[in-house]
């Protein structure tokens, strides 16, 4: 969403470079270029003056910090003043709370209210142990209750089968006298919407609210939609009463504009952000860290925690133990890519390593890097078990079974095996090297030389391994492998 704002705020940092100090004259061009690029993301007008006012005094303040480059002081003072138009900080849902705890998820048609609902329930689930409840409110779209409980099978919640012929509030004091009777922890609450704001709509929403015990009122807001998402958080904020604020396909192109200027309008704190399709792609909204990315600065604590979401510790110490006897087999590999693929796409993985914005503009398009992968799990799952553990025994008669059940090459099957070879001598070459041992030398590529500086298009992001440093701290598995 952000890559289009991003670029032109690298090109507006230009002007600083080779200056000493920062002064009014050198920081103009920059400002009007922020302004613009700011302007043209959709961002609303008042909200870009105040924020330009505000990076203004603060780079030409005793916040400066003397000695620092020029360009990365104003970096940072834009970092920080983009977090504090975001809201500073993540604001977490208040858990702490008697059962059964009410959510309310509201706002209008199309925003992906009830996708947010299955996606929250998992969240919550998943991250917080909580036992959640489903409850379709929405008897103005009667294809909303098919939804949700469609969700709510496909991620293992319990949900109330509602009776739409009863109107939201009385649907809602049902389903919440029989969370209760379950023992549940939190009810989330989807509810109707409409394609604009009418008096009906926000008639039934406070109805509901009213029947509720202090609920936490979220607003989906479709970020595609720029300002009118801004005008529409208002409104419902007035008329209903607002906690948080969801943004909905923060994976599209669209300007940004929503994410930019919603609280500082509103108020209201962004709570989460939806980044995708599946149900697992809902994030909590940190401001700073979304500052960051947009500056191209990385985002390593995100990676970090997807990291730890993802791997299988199990899985890794297993592989660990292999690699400590040289053993490196296709199903640690299919391990490997499943846990990148957890992890997200290779953009959006690259997006969160400082510096990283700009350089894979000189890669060129890494979708090549995911199809090339898909290509070797089909050639993957044509093996037997025998050859997953023990590749030394695929044969050419093997290889041309193989090819046929997967419908590709014989040739194929030969380059995935190399490539599967050259792997292998990778990662037991650095498992050699955590362990204090020389540098490795791969099979077919010689000894590892160390980190390039820069990829080439096409080339491997990660470049080849460099040993560490030890700073006798612990692995998880166990071992001083640092």
């Amino acid at each position: 969403m952000f890559d289009t704002l991003s670029d032109k705020f690298s090109e507006a940092f230009k002007a600083l470079k080779g200056q000493s100090k920062i002064s009014e004259d050198n920081i103009e061009e920059t400002l009007k270029q922020v302004k613009t690029a700011l302007l043209e993301a959709d961002v609303n007008f008042k909200v870009v003056k105040d924020f330009i006012a505000r990076v203004k005094e603060s780079a030409l303040g005793e916040k400066v910090i003397k000695g620092v480059n020029p360009g990365q002081q104003f970096v940072k003072i834009m970092h920080d003043e983009l977090a504090t138009m975001m809201g500073t900080e993540n604001v977490e849902l208040n858990l702490k709370r008697p059962a059964v705890m009410p959510i309310l998820i509201v706002g209008l048609n199309g925003a992906g209210k009830t996708t947010f609902t299955g996606k929250l329930a998992l969240f919550l689930k998943g991250k917080n142990k909580k036992d959640v409840y489903l409850i379709p409110a929405d008897n103005f779209r009667p294809a909303a209750k098919d939804q949700l409980i469609t969700h709510a099978k496909n991620i293992g919640v319990d949900y109330f089968d509602s009776d739409l012929s009863m109107s939201s509030a009385e649907i809602v004091k049902a389903g919440m006298a029989e969370a209760k009777k379950l023992h549940k922890d939190i009810a989330i609450i989807d509810t109707a919407g409409r394609l604009q704001i009418d008096d009906e709509l926000m008639g039934q929403l406070v109805d509901v609210k009213n029947s509720l015990d202090n609920p936490e009122v979220l607003m989906v807001a479709d970020a595609m939609t720029g300002q009118e998402a801004v005008n529409v958080a208002k409104v419902f904020n007035d008329k209903v009463g607002l906690t948080g604020v969801v943004l909905s396909k923060m994976d599209s192109d669209a300007r940004g504009g929503a994410a930019l200027s919603i609280k500082y309008v509103t108020n209201v704190p962004i709570k989460f952000i939806s980044v995708g399709e599946k149900m697992k792609d809902l994030e909590p909204f940190h401001p700073d860290r979304l500052a960051k990315r947009i500056l191209d600065m990385g985002d390593v604590v995100s990676l970090v925690e997807k990291a730890q979401d993802a791997i299988n510790m199990d899985d890794a110490e297993s592989m660990m133990k292999n690699l400590e006897k040289n053993k490196f087999t296709i199903n640690d590999f299919v391990k490997q890519m499943e846990t990148i693929n957890r992890l997200g796409s290779f953009g959006s993985i690259l997006k969160m390593i400082p510096g990283m914005g700009g350089m894979m503009k000189q890669m060129g398009d890494l979708s090549g890097a995911e199809d090339e992968m898909g290509k070797m799990k089909v050639i993957i799952n044509s093996m037997t078990k025998k050859e997953k553990e023990d590749h030394t025994i695929i044969n050419p008669s093997r290889r041309q079974r193989i090819a046929k059940g997967c419908g590709r090459q014989v040739q194929d099957v030969n380059q995935f095996l190399e490539k599967f070879e050259h792997m292998k001598g990778m990662m037991v070459g650095m498992m050699q090297m955590m362990k204090g041992g020389g540098l490795p030398s791969i099979p077919g590529m010689g000894p590892v030389k160390g980190f390039r500086q820069a990829p080439q298009n096409g080339q491997n992001p990660f470049g080849t391994a460099q040993k560490p440093k030890s700073d006798g701290k612990k692995s998880p598995f166990g071992k001083k492998y640092f």
